[in-house]
């Protein structure tokens, strides 16, 4: 019998052993080192908050696997052999395999920083994290002040984490404004000012030089690099993004660049072997997207698309309009198609705020065809199935514009902005026809 083994345990290996076996009776054996059980990467943070339990970070009950006959195996795998078709683990034991499935995942980025590795320093990303968490910041007698370094989706998540339990947060941005490498200047200075409402001390172009430590080994204060400024604390998070977790593929013969390099079929260069999730990076980037996408969305998909592969239905990897979503706070972020920070040549953003500073729209388009090209909302629900529809379609900016209302995703009683919204984009002079 066929043995597929799958070194990883989130969405994307998953999704894949959940998809094989719909298809196939293949032995399917899936390793990991961080927990037995698949969990919920995204609801980490749910459980420090005390919205759920750690049981219901879960999809599916523990008898699950045994039913379906997924093997789970834990431990950490140190090494691959591809020309033996073995892996081995850092126990020394060793396990063969006929295809095998790289879902490692990420981990979180550290960069030198003198005292990176003391006692109360760490990231959030994994459960192990999370049991590190309740440890250095169990409440605020234990935890006199936090700092987080770097303004990414991490970032935000956690500081809106410890002000749940009433922890002082300094947030260290490296940029001008969160996240203004991702976000037009109005959305960015939106979410400032959101961040700032929420008592959180947030520092724009500040970096991290050092963490200093007390007599015990512990992290005691931040030191900042343009100011010498020493901020004291008891815990510092470093959330500076991840990167492919893939150091244990050095030396294997494994072609690996940023990921773990995959064509469009996710193959590697030894064709038994597959790498799929944040750590899988094209060859040639697909469109505008990334090589490498560290999204949930895009990992379940690739799990799909391999397990058909490996069931003798070949496919290719094709992850259609890019979208996401997030929160910061207590506004929630929807993106469909492409709205950089500033428009590209030949294109236009139409930027609309609500007076009350916590809802806002950018509409990308093209300037002389009309060509609706992509869309941030913040604070107001939208229909992903319209505006995937209208991108395929290639809708005008107009038709978006006139028909917003059938897009909206609000619950009935909401108040309706598209009035607002049409009108604000028909009285702007640049974007009248």
């Amino acid at each position: 019998m066929e043995h597929i083994v799958i070194i990883g345990n989130g969405v994307a290996g998953i999704t894949t052993a959940r998809h094989i076996r719909k298809l196939s009776d293949k032995k399917i054996t899936i390793i990991s080192a961080e927990t037995e059980f698949f969990f919920s990467r995204t609801a980490l943070m749910y459980v420090y908050m005390g919205h759920m339990k750690w049981d219901n970070l879960k999809p599916y009950e523990d008898w699950f696997w045994k039913k379906n006959r997924l093997e789970l195996k834990t431990g950490y795998v140190s090494r691959v052999n591809p020309e033996a078709n073995e892996l081995e683990f850092d126990s020394g034991e060793k396990m063969s395999y006929d295809k095998l499935i790289i879902a490692s995942g990420s981990i979180s980025n550290k960069f030198g920083w003198p005292g990176q590795d003391l006692k109360g320093v760490q990231g959030l990303y994994s459960k192990q994290d999370l049991d590190l968490l309740e440890e250095n910041a169990p409440d605020n007698k234990v935890c006199k002040r936090a700092v987080i370094v770097g303004g990414g989706l991490i970032g935000i998540e956690m500081a809106e984490m410890l002000r749940t339990r009433d922890i002082p947060v300094t947030f260290l941005v490296r940029e001008s404004s969160f996240w203004n490498a991702v976000l037009p200047p109005g959305e960015s200075d939106l979410i400032n000012r959101h961040i700032r409402e929420h008592h959180i001390d947030l520092r724009l172009n500040a970096n991290l030089k050092e963490i200093l430590a007390d007599e015990n080994g512990r992290a005691r204060a931040v030191v900042l690099a343009e100011s010498g400024e020493e901020i004291e604390c008891s815990l510092v998070v470093l959330t500076p993004g991840v990167s492919p977790n893939i150091k244990f593929l050095e030396g294997s013969g494994i072609e690996i660049g940023r990921g773990v390099k995959v064509n469009r079929n996710l193959e590697t260069n030894f064709k038994n072997i597959y790498a799929i999730g944040d750590c899988a990076e094209q060859h040639e980037a697909i469109g505008n997207r990334k090589s490498i996408e560290a999204v949930w969305y895009t990992s379940r998909m690739m799990g799909e698309v391999v397990a058909q592969t490996i069931c003798d239905n070949p496919m290719k990897y094709n992850p259609g309009n890019w979208f996401n979503s997030a929160k910061f706070l207590d506004i929630e972020y929807q993106t469909y198609g492409w709205v950089f920070p500033e428009p590209g040549d030949g294109e236009a953003h139409f930027y609309w705020e609500h007076k009350n500073g916590k809802k806002c729209i950018t509409i990308n388009y093209e300037k002389a065809s009309r060509k609706f090209l992509g869309i941030n909302n913040f604070g107001i629900r939208m229909r992903h199935e319209i505006f995937d529809r209208w991108l395929n379609e290639e809708k005008s900016v107009d038709h978006v514009i006139e028909n917003l209302r059938e897009a909206n995703f609000d619950p009935e009683f909401f108040d309706r902005y598209e009035e607002e919204i049409r009108n604000s984009f028909k009285y702007t002079p640049e974007h009248k026809i």
